[in-house]
């Protein structure tokens, strides 16, 4: 299978072009300088010259904060990026998976969401994104809109890898604990793309580690497994506080947990508990000691 990859170059993205090229798949891993998406003419003549089987749309302006006052940008990235990715895939008969995010939810409900359940988006990254999704599905065929959140992985910056630099280095940590979320490790994230991508099961899924946790929750658990699977020197006094403690500029959903009955009932394996998957990255850090010496 040929497939293309947008933002081939970030965390989510480095991971799924190693999990299609170690399945021996033909991939054409575009970064920015290779494919602007907001660019619509080059979108259609590098899609069109590759002519792939797939398409994995990864990139995407994910500055939460800062796209509350650069609205602009983050619709021009997510929205009109993702059209001009949507139309010359439907120009070539590719499929298209769409990467998109809890955020497309307001987190008001006391239950976990399905794939179907009413969007609310309360933020401008949330919105963009979830006009994203709108596009995919009425410009494309044959599409995958996946949702996830929480992503961690080797690559980039991201919450594992500042909790365990501030853990290391703070002697007080405080970390909002009435946010609920199911944080993802991005090789489980790219190996389910990677089985979705060769069938014809179309529609929205929920892709996301298993179990849940808060923010609070999900650090304990980074510095409990670091100190015991990588000998972290943890200094920091761990301190819950509220989401009212920690204003940002973007609202965060207080409940971010997604049901996963796509996957389930389109037969596919569900993700590993997020703690087990946690292990796995921390074990990897272990084999890549460059990737935590921060």
């Amino acid at each position: 299978m040929k497939v293309l990859v947008t933002g081939a170059g970030g965390q989510l993205g480095q991971d799924i072009v190693s999990a299609y090229v170690k399945s021996g798949h033909c991939v054409l891993a575009c970064g920015r300088s290779e494919l602007n998406i907001t660019d619509s003419e080059q979108c259609h003549r590098v899609i069109s010259s590759y002519q792939p089987d797939c398409i994995v749309h990864c990139a995407a302006y994910t500055n939460v904060d800062a796209a509350e006052s650069d609205i602009k940008a983050a619709y021009r990235i997510n929205a009109a990026g993702t059209r001009n990715v949507a139309v010359a895939a439907e120009e070539t008969g590719a499929k298209l998976i769409y990467i998109s995010t809890d955020y497309v939810f307001d987190g008001a409900s006391e239950q976990p969401y399905y794939e179907y359940d009413n969007t609310n988006p309360q933020s401008v990254y949330g919105k963009s994104k979830r006009a994203g999704e709108l596009l995919v599905q009425s410009l494309c065929s044959r599409w995958f809109v996946v949702r996830t959140s929480w992503v961690f992985g080797l690559h980039g910056t991201n919450f594992v890898k500042t909790m365990l630099k501030l853990g290391r280095d703070k002697s007080q940590l405080q970390v909002v604990n009435d946010q609920k979320g199911s944080p993802t490790y991005t090789v489980d994230l790219a190996n389910f793309l990677l089985e979705l991508s060769g069938t014809q099961q179309y529609g929205i899924y929920h892709a996301s580690g298993s179990g849940s946790c808060t923010w609070y929750e999900f650090t304990q658990a980074i510095l409990e497994e670091a100190q015991k699977h990588l000998n972290w020197p943890v200094t920091a006094r761990l301190e819950p506080c509220t989401t009212d403690e920690f204003p940002r500029p973007a609202p965060r959903p207080k409940n971010s947990v997604m049901e996963h009955m796509s996957i389930r009932t389109n037969g596919f394996a569900d993700f590993p508990h997020w703690r087990e998957a946690l292990r796995q990255f921390l074990q990897a850090m272990k084999e890549h000691p460059g990737n935590y010496r921060m």
